[in-house]
């Protein structure tokens, strides 16, 4: 435990030095190492193909789903993918140095709120690979150093990106500490850097929700995170039949395992005997389980019983929950009860009701007529996130560049004192 101790007081302690080097880095530094990284990605594909093969090899002592093996696995195109990441996150404005506002005091003193990088990031995360240069030039470009501790199960792949990825900064400039990829797999290495505050300012937690807790219940520093994203579609009595149908297929069916995705359904009473069978029908065509109340299983015949518990459960799989409600009100008190803050969406043609259902909802994202999957950064035009938090502090929603800075106050004077 002691070598543990020393070793992770080394990595952090290397990280702030990194951090604080970065506030001497131009964008131009970052901008030719995230293209000179994208460029390795693809140069020495054979070689990081050849890491993670050892992975892949190892993967059934880790008992991996073939899903899990699939998530795992690196190709050329998907590192191609990576690469095409890199160039569009070097592409996006300079976070660091923007002035947010700046205002001329009667006392002739300038005022400026300026974005300024968090400093070091902990980031923690399961078994896919391509997250490894991700979250190390999202952290990089918006100028945090970040210290990256992936999964036993892609070790090998991790360090190989990561090792690249380190080489390129110094070569462009930048402080090579600036990305460092915690070696060794003992879990302990994550308690004793969830300990150091002084050193790292912010941990981030990426995967199921067992980890996000852990995380949460030991870490010493801020954290940036989401539990579960348990996500509703509400069909008001006014939505359009084929509206609710597309967005309610998408929601659910367009990637079951992902936090976006939708859990439940809810459907206005007045709907209810036009809207439940169709899409009944058509989620169960594409292999859904229904869980539903009574009114559910009156329209639905393939219908289960719900319990309470499938109202707060986040499937990932082909399960959705499904509820009639008797008003907006109702849907409105359900998913604030039921709903774990990530993202609902209501399909209505009453602008009104979209009005409330938007004011009314806690959620991190409230979609109006539109699918839930679009709770992305790529798709809010982010170019880029790192998780999706459900906190209210400091970030909500997807979390890009700017969500990984701080601001602090310039003030420009001449000679003004205090009266």
């Amino acid at each position: 435990m002691n070598d543990i101790h020393s070793y992770c007081l080394e990595i952090a302690n290397r990280a702030k030095r990194a951090s604080a080097e970065l506030a001497r880095v131009t964008g131009a530094q970052k901008h030719t190492w995230l293209r000179a990284s994208a460029k390795g990605l693809i140069a020495h594909a054979p070689a990081l193909i050849a890491a993670n093969k050892l992975d892949l090899d190892a993967a059934p002592g880790y008992g991996l789903t073939e899903a899990a093996v699939d998530r795992l696995r690196l190709t050329p195109d998907r590192l191609q993918v990576m690469a095409t990441a890199l160039v569009e996150i070097a592409m996006l404005p300079e976070p660091v140095g923007e002035i947010i506002s700046s205002s001329m005091r009667p006392n002739g003193l300038e005022v400026q709120k300026v974005r300024v990088p968090l400093g070091v990031v902990f980031f923690i995360y399961e078994s896919r690979p391509n997250v490894t240069s991700d979250a190390a030039a999202i952290c990089v470009k918006s100028g945090n150093a970040v210290i990256l501790r992936g999964g036993k199960e892609a070790f090998h792949s991790n360090e190989a990106i990561a090792k690249l990825l380190a080489q390129a900064a110094a070569e462009a400039g930048l402080p090579a500490d600036a990305i460092q990829l915690v070696s060794t797999t003992d879990r302990a290495a994550v308690g004793e850097l969830l300990g150091m505050p002084k050193l790292i300012d912010v941990a981030i937690p990426r995967g199921g929700e067992s980890l996000i807790r852990r995380v949460s219940e030991e870490a010493r520093m801020p954290v940036i995170k989401h539990f579960a994203g348990n996500c509703h579609v509400y069909i008001d009595r006014t939505a359009d039949p084929e509206m609710a149908e597309r967005l309610t297929v998408n929601s659910k069916c367009h990637r079951l395992g992902v936090c976006n995705a939708a859990e439940s359904l809810l459907v206005h009473a007045d709907a209810a005997a036009e809207m439940l069978p169709r899409i009944g029908k058509a989620l169960t065509e594409r292999g859904i389980e229904i869980r539903g109340d009574a009114r559910t299983q009156a329209s639905i015949a393939e219908a289960k019983p719900a319990s309470d518990e499938d109202y707060f459960t986040e499937y990932l799989g082909p399960i959705i929950s499904v509820k009639v409600v008797d008003s907006l009100d109702e849907a409105i008190r359900h998913i604030n009860h039921y709903g774990s803050q990530h993202t609902e969406t209501i399909v209505t043609r009453d602008l009104d009701a979209a009005r409330q259902f938007a004011a009314r909802i806690d959620s991190s994202a409230v979609m109006i007529n539109a699918s839930t999957r679009f709770n992305d950064g790529g798709e809010f035009g982010l170019g880029a996130e790192i998780g999706i938090s459900t906190d209210k502090f400091h970030a909500r929603g997807p979390c890009g560049l700017n969500e990984l800075t701080s601001y602090k106050y310039v003030v420009y004077g001449n000679g003004q004192i205090r009266p």
